[in-house]
């Protein structure tokens, strides 16, 4: 990484904080040579390194990489600076988005209308090929979820954020005592403790992004790993050895209250009979089982959308 001539900080002027990832501050900012606004975000580096380590390097040349697609949000550049202890911070420059899905679900809960189901279509299109991308690039997001879900509201454009950083940046920032880190949307392989796990947990969370564009509701709102399992386990039914080879073995296992499944259509009766088809697909127990996301773009559900656009 060459050494930038102006400092993060004489480059561009903070205009408000925008949040607090799980891994620094995010600014809205604007490049005072352009008067471009992007989202700044500023990240601390593990503790003992002295200068940038090579881990890192290699996550910013991924996320580099990766941010060619269209529906992975776009790392323009890197800025290194010092903090006032001295130690090393590295302000990521990306572009600015106005929104994410999170507000824009929140937008419409006020409101009798659904959101629009062509709308919903087309956000689902392009997080499946977002989500294709990043998986045929080997890389697992591990963390979607709305608020991770950027958008532009006015051309309905949908791009993933934070994304790679998480290996990186080993050392998250302090959580908020009232912020807890959403299970919502984490697979039940994670939630059991599986050690090692597949591109088939970000489909799990895609599925439960997508009942919640339906209903504007979390489908799995809960508040503990248990919670969590149990929301799970009452609608797809409690898992056992025949629907899901392995499951007695994971770490996390225990005997649990026996549900048995209830049809999708009670917990999104919104949807279309397509629309369940793909969602059935998508929250297969078994993680070899679950469509991966570039089958999950020729679903017949897909059919009708004006992809020529997108």
């Amino acid at each position: 990484m060459e050494e930038p001539t102006l400092s993060a900080m004489e480059a561009f002027e903070k205009l408000e904080k925008v949040g607090e990832g799980t891994y620094g501050k995010v600014y809205r900012a604007r490049e005072k040579a352009t008067g471009k606004i992007v989202a700044l975000k500023k990240t601390r580096l593990h503790e003992d390194d002295e200068g940038v380590p090579s881990t890192t390097l290699r996550e910013i040349s991924l996320l580099r990489m990766l941010s060619k697609d269209p529906h992975i949000v776009r790392l323009m550049d890197v800025k290194q600076g010092q903090n006032k202890e001295g130690k090393t911070v590295l302000y990521l420059v990306f572009e600015y988005m106005d929104t994410d899905l999170k507000k824009y679900i929140r937008s419409y809960r006020a409101n009798p209308q659904p959101i629009p189901s062509q709308n919903v279509k087309s956000l689902m299109y392009q997080l499946c090929k977002g989500v294709t991308f990043c998986h045929a690039h080997g890389v697992l997001h591990r963390d979607l979820k709305p608020h991770n879900l950027l958008m532009d509201r006015k051309t309905m454009m949908l791009k993933i954020a934070d994304l790679g950083l998480a290996r990186a940046f080993t050392l998250p920032i302090k959580k908020y005592t009232h912020e807890i880190l959403t299970l919502w949307y984490r697979a039940p392989e994670v939630l059991l403790g599986a050690t090692h796990y597949s591109t088939a947990v970000d489909i799990w969370s895609v599925a439960c992004i997508f009942a919640e564009l339906v209903t504007k509701q979390p489908l799995f709102p809960g508040d503990s790993e248990l919670q969590q399992l149990l929301h799970i386990f009452r609608l797809l039914g409690t898992p056992n050895e025949t629907m899901w080879p392995g499951v007695s073995k994971l770490i996390n296992w225990h005997e649990y209250p026996q549900w048995s499944p209830k049809k999708l259509s009670t917990a999104v009766p919104e949807m279309d009979e397509q629309g369940l088809d793909l969602l059935a697909k998508m929250l297969r127990y078994e993680p070899s089982q679950r469509i991966s996301a570039k089958q999950a773009m020729e679903h017949p559900y897909f059919d009708d959308l004006d992809k020529s656009c997108l």
